[in-house]
């Protein structure tokens, strides 16, 4: 790559220019004329059908079923359930007509699918015995409401899957919304390796229309938090206006229990904050498109021999995604750049020194260490090394995720932590009213979750001094 397409800015010191130049040098999106509505790059796609892959096959194991709804909603279904459409309805782009022809009703583009699902659900379940009902779509939505994109992270059109689910019982219900959160920080620390904190949203953060919310949230290195995936327990709230009913063993009419649960391609913009350097791009081993590149160095005498053992190496390597850059119009140094930027995982260097000594030179991209390995052991060298680099990312970043974090139980402890851009801790009384207070008052901090493993609260509320619900994180948020 050439000098002046490298990475020009420093994450620790314009992180905003940084990202930016890293997704488009990474070859991961390129920007439209419709701000917000990005293209994804083959690159970034690749990333997303590979954590696609694992999700889809972890919902399959739990009975979910995928299937595919409308991506126009019309507004006399949206506006059903009205904690949901007062949620929603700033963010809604609307169909008002067709050519020159106004339609009879407006149609909603797609924000979140509940409305349009459930008025089908109240077709399907009738009895017990259509119970559970657990329907995903994998699906783009759009949501009109920001004023600044962030590619990935916040754009008018994303991908996702999201999961509606049916239960003849409440405590069904818990135990599902618990356990696709579960799976949700499964993914992204073993996929991404970034590390997460499972907890319980407060009454304003909560889903609207939802009973209450679970979330995956993280801390990335520019000091703001950011939520990662959510799962809702919708209790009976779209039930009973969508009249989803069952009859239950003693032929009684009952209002299921529903949830809702949804992962985005927010989650590669997490990732890229989280690991990549000034060099460009960094990923984690298990979500690579390419997991090693090899390049030959080559010399006009000993070209073909070079190749042939690169050629060699890729076979020897068949059970990871390698690729081969015998390109002879770049030089050697050029292609490390390239990859570098790419964020492949390990790079595979041979010339005809190495075919000498019957060895390659093998380079981390996290943490740039080469290593010489001989050919002979290289298939098992190369499977540590991944191993090793998945594992020891995550390390990492957790141990950047947890120097970020402080508890406070005074005010001054509070304002403090925030002004040094850490996620606070602190008691809480989780009212909205309090936390609308806090948000004004303190330049748009706001509460992010109350971690399931914090202990129970023995002081009063930070703010109103009223009795604490529970601790909960507040940081600045994307």
């Amino acid at each position: 790559m050439a000098e002046d397409k490298g990475i020009t800015a420093a994450k620790e010191d314009e992180f905003s220019e940084w990202y930016t130049q890293i997704i488009q040098k990474a070859e991961l999106i390129e920007y439209t004329p419709v701000s917000g509505c990005l293209v994804f790059r083959p690159y970034s796609y690749e990333i997303w059908e590979r954590v696609q892959a694992f999700l889809d096959q972890e919902f399959k194991k739990r009975g979910v079923k995928n299937a595919y709804f409308p991506l126009l909603i019309p507004e006399s279904l949206l506006t059903k359930e009205k904690e949901h459409v007062e949620g929603f309805s700033p963010e809604v782009a609307w169909v008002t007509q067709a050519g020159n022809t106004p339609l009879s009703e407006r149609l909603a583009i797609r924000p979140t699918s509940e409305t349009i699902m459930y008025d089908t659900y109240r077709k399907w379940v009738q009895s017990h015995r259509d119970l559970p009902l657990k329907i995903n779509q994998w699906c783009n939505v759009v949501r009109w409401e920001f004023k600044h994109a962030v590619p990935f992270l916040r754009t008018r059109e994303f991908l996702w899957q999201e999961g509606h689910t049916c239960f003849a019982t409440k405590d069904e219900a818990d135990a599902e919304a618990h356990d696709i959160l579960k799976l949700y920080a499964q993914a992204y620390e073993e996929l991404y390796a970034v590390p997460v904190i499972m907890g319980r949203k407060s009454e304003k953060e909560k889903f609207a229309g939802a009973l209450y919310t679970l979330s995956v949230e993280t801390m990335l290195p520019n000091g703001k938090a950011i939520q990662c995936s959510t799962s809702h327990c919708l209790g009976q709230n779209f039930s009973k206006p969508f009249g989803i009913q069952f009859l239950d063993q003693k032929e009684q009419k009952q209002h299921v229990w529903q949830n809702s649960w949804g992962f985005t391609t927010r989650s590669i913009g997490i990732a890229i904050m989280t690991h990549s350097d000034d060099k460009g791009l960094v990923l984690a081993p298990a979500i690579a498109p390419i997991q090693a590149v090899v390049v030959p160095i080559i010399f006009e005498k000993t070209k073909d021999a070079t190749i042939a053992a690169c050629t060699e190496i890729k076979k020897q390597l068949a059970e990871f995604r390698v690729h081969v850059d015998a390109r002879d119009e770049y030089t050697a140094g050029w292609k490390f750049n390239y990859w570098e930027m790419k964020g492949v995982p390990l790079r595979i260097e041979i010339g005809p020194k190495d075919l000498e000594k019957k060895q390659a030179v093998v380079m981390r991209r996290d943490t740039l260490k080469k290593t010489m390995v001989p050919l002979e052991n290289l298939q098992h060298a190369i499977s540590q090394e991944l191993a090793n680099m998945q594992k020891e990312m995550l390390v990492k970043a957790r141990q950047r995720l947890q120097s970020q974090i402080i508890t406070a139980e005074t005010k001054e402890a509070f304002q403090k932590g925030i002004e040094e851009k850490k996620m606070v801790l602190a008691p809480f009384c989780g009212k909205p009213d309090c936390e609308e207070f806090i948000k004004e008052k303190m330049g748009g901090i706001k509460s992010i979750t109350a971690p399931f493993d914090a202990k129970t609260p023995e002081k009063p509320c930070i703010h109103c001094n009223n009795k604490a619900e529970a601790f909960y994180y507040f940081a600045k948020s994307y």
